[in-house]
């Protein structure tokens, strides 16, 4: 029988979910590849694989799509590793640099902007000063392993997953483990009992990883990370796409420039 393709992402945290896959034996079942969060959706877009740990926004891609196990990566408030890094306050920044790496967390930063903080920048793609600019009014978006031990280097850094919470009152779904075929459920079954190994054995991955002194990885794996896909999770992330819908609609929208 032909294996199941699937694609996650290779941030730190999916760690536990390959640990679960790892142990339990079922990385043997299937083809596994770690990758970008933008490529592992388009893997997903483009039927290279049949399952993808992907960003939400990507789903909006998909002719079909099913989430197809009872975990996530999502967060109840501030996550600690999506970020808009800014050299001054939301209301003055000019310029965002776009992540190149993500989709999911420049839409929730586009969606922030336009409906929760009421401004417009232009948006810059691919930036040749990503992440460095010095200049007074521009701002990045910033996702994942990145972002670790650089909140405390920035006047402003603004966690995306709390503004979220603060916007909406509710949680947030960053990716979901997402079908673009119909799965056999024994399949799904089994698939999602290894995730629920890797996260029950969280501190048997900790003797393996290595730790940071400028990051409580820790504390982000047990705490900022909310892997559960709850009720108020979903909620939110059929909300998200609706807004991602929207974007466009003003007369006068959010402008993507292209650097």
């Amino acid at each position: 029988m032909k294996k199941i393709r699937i694609s996650a992402v290779s941030y730190t945290n999916t760690k536990p979910f390959i640990y679960g896959l790892q142990q339990t034996g079922f990385i043997d079942k299937i083809e596994l590849s770690l990758d970008m969060p933008s490529d592992c959706a388009q893997k997903l877009i483009d039927d290279v694989v049949d399952i993808g740990l992907i960003p939400v926004a990507a789903t909006l891609n998909l002719p079909q799509w099913e989430i197809i196990s009872d975990y996530c990566i999502g967060a109840v408030g501030p996550v600690n590793s999506v970020f808009i890094f800014s050299n001054c306050a939301v209301q003055d920044i000019k310029y965002l640099q776009l992540d190149p790496q993500s989709r999911s967390s420049n839409n929730l930063a586009l969606v922030l902007l336009k409906n929760f903080w009421k401004v417009s920048p232009e948006l810059i793609k691919d930036a040749a000063d990503y992440g460095t600019s010095a200049e007074a009014n521009t701002a990045f978006v910033q996702i994942g392993d990145r972002t670790f031990g650089k909140k405390e280097k920035y006047k402003y850094a603004y966690d995306l997953a709390g503004e979220w919470q603060n916007f909406t009152g509710l949680p947030f779904m960053f990716a979901g483990w997402i079908a673009n075929k119909p799965i056999p459920q024994e399949f799904m079954d089994e698939f999602n009992a290894a995730l629920k190994y890797g996260l029950d054995h969280r501190h048997e991955l900790f003797k393996e990883i290595p730790m940071r002194d400028d990051f409580d990885i820790i504390d982000y794996l047990m705490d900022k990370i909310d892997y559960d896909l709850t009720a108020d999770k979903k909620k939110a992330l059929f909300m998200f796409l609706d807004f991602i819908k929207h974007l466009e609609d003003e007369p006068e929208p959010l402008r993507i420039v292209q650097d």
